[in-house]
This record gives C-alpha cells, structure tokens and sequence, in this order.
C-alpha cells in the first residue's frame, strides 16, 4: 500500500495556494498566488464574491479551485481570511459546501461539506458517503474523515473502514499514519484502530476491542476480547495476529487462557468444545 500523497493532504497544499491570493480579488478566473508559487485557478458558474463586511471570499455555484494537478469541487467555497500583522491578508480557513470532491490523478475524496483549518494544518470532510479511495484501497466513514498534516495521520471516524480487495478493517475509529517514501510520495505506514475491530480476510472473521495493522508486513493485531471465526468454529482469547497474506492466524493468551470451539464434520452432526493449547 503506497499511495502518492492522500487526498486529503493535497486539499492542504491547494489551501496553503489559495492564502497565498492577493487582498484585491479582480475577477474568476486565473489567479497570481504570490512569489514562486504556481497560480491558482478558480471558476464558479455564479462568479466570486468579495464580502469586506463579513472577510470572506465566496465562489459559488458549480465552485472548482484548481491548482497543478489538484482540484476541488464544490457547489460552494468560502475563504476567511484575517489582517496580518505585516498589514496584509492571510487566509486562515477555507470552507466548501455541498458535493464537496477532492480530485487528482491518483485519489479522490469526497463528502457534502468540508473544511481546512490553515493555522493547525486540518482537513475534515463531513456528510453522507464519505470516501478517500487511492489506486491500493477505499476508506468510507459515517461521521468524519480527516488529515492532520504535522502529524501525517488521515483518521475515520465512525463505522469507519479499510478495504483492500478481499481484506477489510473495520471499526469505531481509524487511523491511518503515513511516512515519507520515494519520489516524494507518503507511504502508508501503519493503521490503528479503536472500538469494535473487526479484521475479515477470504478465510476468517477476527473481532477485538483493539487493533493495528502494519503496512510492510501485511500483519494485523488485536487486543481485548479476541474472537477469531473460521467457518463454523471459534477460537478465543486476549490476543491474535492475523497475517493477511497467508491468513495464518495465532491466538495468544494474556493470562485468562484460550479456548475454542471446534464443530467436526461428520455425518452426525454433534458438535465438541475443546482448548487448544496457549502458545
């Protein structure tokens, strides 16, 4: 799993674009975005306006802001912006509204409403059907999805899921960390998960109360109430690593034991409980 930088993180550098515009707003269109920097483009089917009274800039209708190969969509984006202490303007806040989609050649990401705290380097989308799909996975959440950029860290919130093929990672909360990799690109690292952990390959469903999955083993943790179900037989305990290459599992004991229930095949259909031995 190696995606180039995640959606959510291209929405921050189109923000840092965008604080970079000039106080006096001309016209929609091809904007300068200051010294060094490439322009940033912005077009909406209504046109942009200049609010003084309120600080804002607001595009709208059809808004799309474009930058490189980065654009975002919206049927709404408003820039806030504040005097700074050199007696310029600095945005500190963008803020899209309806159908907002993130876009670039190698993610997407979308939800109904979003917003970029500039200051602390925050990205929340909010809404209905929120989704960051990358050429390797999709990761879709109920209540929020955000990118905390100092940390590089997207986090899910909320019936919050990992899909990859056949291998899905689920729970009340995920969190993605990525670090550097080549060609200045992020690689995912590793994926922590909280509340309601659910790990499910072609092979088993494994449920714990904790969990984390790392990227370059392709190995996944849980902790807490461990329950691992391979067609009709269970196995518990405290702890189990769940390789999602092989689909080798191990059930670990943390002091309370491992027990599992094994259902033989046979033409009488009985059933047996039995305790595998704790490794």
């Amino acid at each position: 799993m190696k995606p180039r930088q995640p959606a959510l993180r291209r929405l921050a550098a189109l923000a840092l674009a965008v604080a970079l515009l000039p106080t006096e707003l001309a016209a929609q269109g091809l904007l300068g975005t200051g010294k060094g920097q490439s322009p940033l483009e912005i077009n909406a089917d209504q046109g942009i306006e200049w609010r003084r009274d309120q600080n804002t800039y607001v595009a709208s209708g059809n808004a799309r802001a474009s930058r490189g190969d980065v654009e975002l969509f919206a049927d709404e984006l408003t820039a806030h912006y504040r005097d700074a202490p050199d007696g310029s303007s600095e945005i500190y806040k963008i803020t899209a509204s309806g159908n907002v989609r993130i876009v670039s050649p190698h993610e997407r990401a979308q939800g109904d409403r979003g917003a970029y705290d500039v200051d602390n380097g925050v990205v929340v989308l909010l809404g209905k059907n929120l989704r960051l799909t990358t050429p390797d996975e999709v990761i879709t959440a109920r209540d929020s999805l955000e990118y905390w950029e100092q940390k590089q860290m997207a986090v899910a919130r909320g019936e919050a899921l990992a899909r990859r093929e056949d291998r899905r990672i689920s729970a009340d909360v995920l969190a993605a960390h990525f670090q550097p990799g080549r060609n200045e690109t992020l690689e995912l690292q590793r994926i922590e998960a909280y509340g309601n952990v659910e790990v499910q390959t072609d092979r088993e469903f494994a449920r714990g109360d904790r969990g984390t999955y790392f990227a370059d083993q392709k190995l996944a943790t849980l902790q807490g109430a461990v329950k691992i179900t391979r067609g009709d037989n269970q196995m518990n305990g405290d702890y189990a690593e769940v390789d999602l290459t092989t689909g080798v599992s191990r059930l670990l004991s943390g002091g309370s034991g491992v027990k599992g229930m094994i259902l033989p095949r046979d033409v009488t259909g009985d059933s047996q409980e039995t305790t595998p031995k704790v490794q």
